[in-house]
């Protein structure tokens, strides 16, 4: 391949749920800019080592939870009302169902740390929130087979979103805007800066791209690649496991609604009912295996504790769930404290990362909010708590 050098105003690296949600908030900005920019040139180009959306970073698997009484803390409810409104947004305007108002339910004993931060999370903000015994649980949602001291609390605002689906929207979206484009099969191996400003991106195949402004979003390669400008971040990469099971009509959205599940001896768990025939979806949030940037992932079931973790917690609170259907294996990118990594530790280089686990449910408003940044250089309050500085006070 012919090695060929590009610059853009804006460059953003990895095209997963921040690059392309950026990518998409950012070319319709340019695009309604039409006063400065009256011809059709590139002027935010995002890279993908792959062909999004795909199974090669985080936004696979179908489905993710979106609530808004947050167990991870109150200060997340502004940015997840604001996320929430913006996804219907989106619907609105393609025409697509991408999020379905299944309520989310969070079970677990009333002393739980989770439980209790979603309870205040909806009396800080003044949240519907419904709190359950464990026996209203169980009447409302037959399910569960729940005991003191568990309870529920359900969020009927709630829901799933439809990941992939929102993937292929905004992709659509950025390809057909006047100044975006998305470059695929671009495996970006390292960063370095240009001597009047602004950053290069040099691709495995010898291409090169280069920016005024750049954001860096690539996952479990964002570390590294910032790394090649001297710039460390605290992220690291955990293998993850979730599954697909038979499952009676008990479990079908009608009966059943999204979870996440604290339980003191098995951990924490999250799952989604049966939609459109896939089975009912289940996989633990937390534990992992720490892998490495690069290295590959082992497929589900090659770890003794893939479907017995699963299984256990299933055993004890989900009397009509049954066998296996499959299993699928993807990848957490953490922070030590699991919030997000979001700052501009050099002019014009953001960087975006540690999101796994809870993160794409803010995509459509970290989206936004970033596309502001790399216009105006100009971070949003709501980013503030995000910034690096937190891990070196």
């Amino acid at each position: 391949m012919a090695i060929q050098s590009t610059h853009t105003p804006y460059l953003i690296i990895g095209g997963g749920s921040m690059g392309l949600a950026t990518a998409d908030a950012l070319a319709a900005t340019e695009l309604s800019d039409t006063a400065s920019h009256t011809n059709d040139a590139t002027r935010v180009r995002v890279l993908d080592a792959h062909s999004p959306p795909h199974a090669h970073g985080a936004h696979h698997g179908q489905t993710r939870l979106i609530r808004l009484a947050y167990g991870e803390g109150a200060g997340y409810v502004t940015l997840a009302r604001r996320a929430l409104a913006l996804w219907r947004e989106l619907e609105r305007e393609t025409g697509e169902s991408l999020f379905l108002p299944t309520g989310v339910i969070n079970v677990g004993p009333d002393s739980a740390p989770f439980v209790r931060q979603v309870q205040h999370s909806a009396a800080t903000h003044g949240l519907s929130l419904d709190t359950l015994d464990a026996a209203a649980v169980t009447e409302r949602f037959p399910g569960w087979a729940l005991s003191e001291p568990m309870r529920g609390c359900f969020e009927a605002e709630a829901g799933v979103l439809w990941v992939e689906r929102i993937l292929a929207a905004w992709r659509r979206r950025v390809e057909r805007s006047r100044h975006g484009e998305l470059v695929t099969g671009a495996r970006v191996v390292c960063l370095s800066a240009r001597s009047d400003g602004g950053f290069v991106a040099h691709c495995a195949d010898g291409r090169t791209f280069s920016a005024e402004r750049v954001l860096l979003a690539a996952g479990a390669h964002t570390a590294p690649l910032a790394d090649t400008l001297d710039v460390t971040l605290p992220l690291a990469r955990v293998r993850k496991t979730f599954a697909w099971f038979e499952a009676d009509d008990r479990y079908l959205p009608d009966h059943f609604s999204g979870f996440s599940l604290t339980d003191s001896e098995q951990g924490v768990f999250y799952g989604f009912p049966d939609l459109e025939g896939a089975g009912f979806k289940m996989g633990r949030h937390d534990g992992g295996q720490p892998v490495a940037p690069d290295d590959p992932l082992i497929p589900f079931g090659a770890h003794g504790d893939d479907e017995a973790e699963l299984r256990r917690v299933i055993e004890r609170y989900l009397p009509g769930v049954g066998t296996l259907r499959h299993g699928a294996v993807c990848h957490y990118v953490r922070s030590p404290d699991e919030h997000f990594v979001i700052d501009e530790p050099r002019p014009g280089l953001m960087v975006a990362g540690g999101f796994s686990g809870h993160g794409f449910k803010f995509a459509s408003a970290l989206g936004e909010a970033l596309a502001h940044w790399l216009l105006t250089a100009q971070p949003a309050a709501s980013l503030s708590a995000f910034r690096l500085s937190r891990f070196t006070l």
